[in-house]
């Protein structure tokens, strides 16, 4: 009977399954190509990790303070919808839903693209590639489905996995390291003030995704605790890491050469170990972007179920399995994602991959703009002192942030985007009572 009065008895996540879930979704297939695009700014073009991790890591504490107000399942969504209205909260529900998405569409295509290295058959043909990636997501789709227990087991497990070539990267590039290889400060005509903004929201695709804890808060242990150590925990992690493992990437490899890599991590380790090293590295992106998917359907089937219960989607996204998970929502979810994937497959992958990326994460610096908002009509309420003035500079600071990356996405993803609400349009009116 104690576990009954209990509130954390029934609930499956804890501090690490969370943190498994933010690092799980924003370690993904971006950072495995970030030493090739980064590669042609130089050593000032690593700043923009410390950059983008520490308008990330104010980002985080942002959400820390809106999740100790409202511990409740929806994240970004739940509390725009909290403090701006239903409007302003169905469109972060339904561009954050589509975010999560077109991450699932792209990380598929990836995936794909890393199994062909051990399978050439694969991506020599589209229809096999299709099948491959609509049977990978779909396999996601009915493992959460299933339970979330499993669902949090497995992300755990896929997090502690793909660290693991990250890890062995950076010992290899620190026990290996040709200083000469570095590159120049800064080998560009570019101001360094414009250089930093490109490579900064170069890299943010690689963070995006640490919010994503805050989603299943209705099923964590004491998210008004957990969720604020999980945000802040999940950057300072990401953080490290990439910065760690781009040095280690620099240091092994020429410049020159690493702008010309579609697999620089590859690359990297063949030049320590060989075909060996290369086939070890590849393995390591495979189950990257396997946690990366799942975290994201994780994500997109809660949004929805949440948007739902505060009746901005249809009734049956509230339709819940036996184990209590949102059934309809995930099956809608994979119903969108496979139609993406074959809409993909037949007008071409990169293209396709580099703008869904894209517009995931102008979709989510969007939500991250519309919480600093919402924090700011719940501090009117505060009590003046030290701590409202701070939180006031706080989500100024985040805003700032969040509008400075948005405008280095470029003026085409920014037009897409508003169609994308516009589109959303008529769902609104027609669950609006």
């Amino acid at each position: 009977m104690e576990n009954n009065n209990n509130p954390s008895a029934h609930k499956e996540i804890g501090f690490w399954r969370g943190w498994s879930i933010a690092v799980g979704c924003a370690i993904g297939s971006g950072v495995f190509m970030m030493p090739t695009l980064l590669a042609p700014y130089g050593m000032l073009g690593l700043a923009g990790w410390l950059i983008a991790g520490g308008g990330t890591l104010l980002v985080a504490l942002s959400l820390s303070r809106l999740v100790r107000r409202i511990p409740k399942i929806g994240g970004p969504y739940a509390y725009v919808q909290a403090g701006l209205g239903s409007f302003a909260g169905f469109l972060i529900a339904w561009t954050y839903w589509i975010a999560c998405i077109a991450a699932v569409s792209g990380i598929a295509i990836a995936f794909v693209g890393y199994l062909g290295v051990f399978v050439p058959q694969i991506t020599d043909s589209r229809i096999l590639s299709l099948l491959c990636a609509l049977a990978l997501v779909w396999s996601i789709v009915m493992l959460n489905v299933r339970s979330l227990e499993s669902s949090s087991r497995f992300q755990l497990v896929s997090t502690l996995i793909k660290i693991l070539p990250l890890l062995f990267m950076i010992i290899l590039g620190f026990s290996f390291m040709e200083p000469a290889n570095l590159p120049e400060v800064n080998p560009t005509d570019l101001h360094p003030a414009a250089l930093l903004a490109t490579v900064t929201t170069l890299v943010m695709w690689s963070f995006v995704g640490i919010e994503t804890a805050t989603v299943p808060a209705d099923n964590m242990v004491e998210p008004e605790k957990t969720i604020p150590r999980v945000l802040v925990a999940a950057v300072l992690s990401i953080l490290t890491i990439y910065l760690l493992v781009s040095m280690a990437v620099a240091l092994l490899v020429p410049a020159d050469e690493l702008m010309n890599s579609s697999a620089p991590f590859a690359l990297a380790a063949s030049k320590v170990m060989g075909p060996a090293g290369a086939a070890l590295i590849t393995l390591g992106a495979l189950v990257s972007t396997l946690g990366s998917l799942n975290a994201n359907t994780l994500t997109a089937g809660n949004v929805a179920l949440a948007a739902a219960k505060d009746n901005l989607l249809p009734e049956q996204f509230k339709r819940l399995s036996d184990s209590g998970t949102p059934q309809f929502a995930y099956i809608v979810s994979g119903l969108f994602i496979s139609a993406l994937l074959t809409l993909n497959y037949t007008k071409g992958l990169v293209a396709a991959f580099t703008f869904m990326a894209m517009l995931s994460t102008l979709s989510t610096l969007m939500a991250y703009a519309f919480c600093a908002v919402a924090e700011f009509y719940f501090l009117k309420s505060d009590q003046p002192g030290p701590e409202r003035t701070r939180a006031i500079g706080l989500s100024i600071a985040t805003f700032t942030y969040a509008f400075f990356a948005i405008y280095g996405a470029g003026w085409e993803i920014v037009f897409y985007s508003f169609m994308l609400i516009l589109m959303g349009m008529p769902i609104y009116a027609l669950v609006k009572k």
